[in-house]
């Protein structure tokens, strides 16, 4: 029989169980499909789907070596497969499960429904230790660390697979996609697997000595970090893949600095999957507050609040510098993310969804299990969780104390000294005219008197929490919470295990 290979968010050969199995059992069809619906949504854009076509050329020239080729097909994923389904007979369905946002949530199901309507067998496989909903929280730190330690399957070295009707030559591949956030994105990381092995390489083999001391300031987040986050996100590298690269490191570590990099990036790909358990035991957080009382805190959307912070022009030098950044390389580090969400829904007030669309657009690491998860966890709608509300100077005092970060990126306060670079709002107007810039013409004054405005959130704060409040957060940590090490149940270990989520696991965990 016709076996069909759904590639989605697994844009490789190496560890591809589905692939493989195909193999075994008949003629295969490589299949991709670009959905536009998909890339017309508010937490997709033009620079993801830029990416993901490097991916798919990539992924095309490693089945031409094979003899193989992509079927790269436009459309609706159940149309496509009813043209298969006609011009061809009966097939079997492979692919990868995926824990994405609530639209491929709804589009899998349609896709479920196709296959039995036909009678046509689906075999879905896990990708990285994240299980299907419905599993015991208790048992699934095991289970992680058991699938993590399984052998990974090598990419097979020939792959008869033939053109899917319909399916469109790389020259026809669309350029543009996203019918609005087109944003250019130059300083983007290229896609493909080979980019990712590359990066791979010189982190294990140079960069990564001084990951655990260089991922929190953007001064050096840029090369301290892995920065694998968007061939994780797209596949091009299985986690399973780089969890046994990284053992293997460790295995021969030349130092104590290299091994306590290593372990703490190892730690912090558990934590990866755990957020994403998260979304795929609840897909509902994409939208929904995970707490219910936090609905009564009513954050009022403000256009031109949010229009501020979209375009880094806040006032908060720090988080201009972070989101013109981030707008110019899809990519800023953890600390900065959660930075980003907590001056938005804190200090601005603004509802957590239309800022979690936003940065998901700029992301192109975005991978919708880390993204919500997190996003609720700084904006303090999990209930599970103790607010966390950054101040801007202070991050700003702490991470980039000369300002060099501050003055690549917001160019206005390029003259401004060190004494005023984090508060240029606080010079006299001689100082401003001494600095050339003039606050509140040429640089915005904040939106906001930051600590008024902490104290009213942290009030909003505390008034919902009552002892229901508290009853049903332990509800939410019994089906959410870490188990790492081995707590049967939310209670008196809760804090304890609260307090780990909260040093471990940031915004993109890279």
């Amino acid at each position: 029989m016709l076996q069909v290979v759904w590639f989605k968010r697994d844009l490789r050969l190496y560890d591809h169980r589905p692939l493989t199995e195909a193999l075994a059992r008949g003629p295969v069809i490589c299949l991709y499909v670009i959905e536009d619906e998909y890339w017309a949504l508010a937490d997709t854009s033009q620079r993801q789907w830029d990416f993901i076509r490097e991916c798919l050329q990539d992924l095309h020239l490693e089945l031409q070596f094979r003899q193989g080729t992509l079927s790269v097909a436009r459309g609706d994923v159940v149309q496509i497969l009813d043209r298969i389904y006609a011009e061809c007979g009966r097939f079997c369905l492979h692919s990868h499960e995926e824990t994405g946002n609530l639209w491929t949530y709804e589009r899998d199901k349609a896709v479920a429904q196709w296959c039995r309507q036909h009678d046509t067998v689906w075999r879905e496989h896990a990708q990285m230790g994240v299980r299907r909903a419905g599993n015991d929280r208790d048992t699934w730190a095991s289970h992680w660390q058991k699938w993590m330690s399984q052998p990974c399957l090598g990419a097979p070295e020939h792959i008869p697979a033939f053109s899917a009707p319909g399916s469109l030559p790389p020259s026809q591949w669309p350029q543009q996609m996203h019918p609005h956030n087109r944003l250019p994105c130059p300083g983007r990381q290229p896609g493909g697997r080979r980019q990712g092995l590359d990066i791979l390489q010189s982190f294990l083999n140079t960069r990564g000595e001084f990951y655990r001391g260089s991922i929190s300031s953007p001064l050096t987040a840029e090369d301290g970090c892995s920065r694998l986050s968007p061939y994780l996100a797209t596949g091009c590298i299985g986690m399973r893949e780089l969890v046994t690269c990284l053992r293997q490191a460790r295995a021969r570590s030349r130092s104590v600095r290299w091994n306590t990099s290593l372990s703490a990036f190892e730690s912090r790909l558990w934590w990866h999957c755990h957020f994403i358990q998260k979304l795929e035991d609840e897909p509902e957080m994409e939208i929904q507050n995970l707490h219910p009382a936090t609905n009564q805190l009513d954050r009022e959307y403000d256009p031109y609040m949010m229009t501020a912070w979209q375009e880094g022009k806040t006032g908060w030098p720090m988080v201009d510098a972070c989101m013109r950044y981030l707008i110019h390389h899809g990519w800023v580090n953890f600390r900065m993310r959660a930075m980003l969400v907590s001056v938005a829904t804190y200090p601005l007030w603004q509802p957590w969804q239309p800022v979690a669309h936003w940065l998901a657009s700029l992301f192109t690491d975005y991978e919708p299990g880390i993204h919500y998860p997190q996003i609720q966890m700084q904006a303090g709608t999990t209930g599970i969780n103790i607010p966390r509300i950054y101040n801007p100077t202070l991050q700003a005092q702490r991470l980039d104390p000369e300002g060099h970060f501050i003055r690549r990126w917001v160019p206005e306060l390029r003259s401004v000294s060190n004494h005023w670079i984090h508060q240029p709002w606080l010079m006299s107007q001689r100082q401003q005219r001494e600095a050339q810039v003039v606050i509140g013409e040429d640089y915005p004054m904040p939106l906001v008197d930051f600590s008024q405005a902490s104290r009213q959130a942290k009030a909003r704060l505390t008034a919902i929490r009552d002892d229901n409040f508290r009853q049903q957060a332990n509800d939410i940590g019994e089906k959410h919470g870490s188990r790492k090490r081995g707590s049967r149940k939310a209670g008196p270990r809760m804090k304890q295990e609260n307090k780990k989520a909260r040093e471990a696991g940031q915004m993109s965990l890279f």
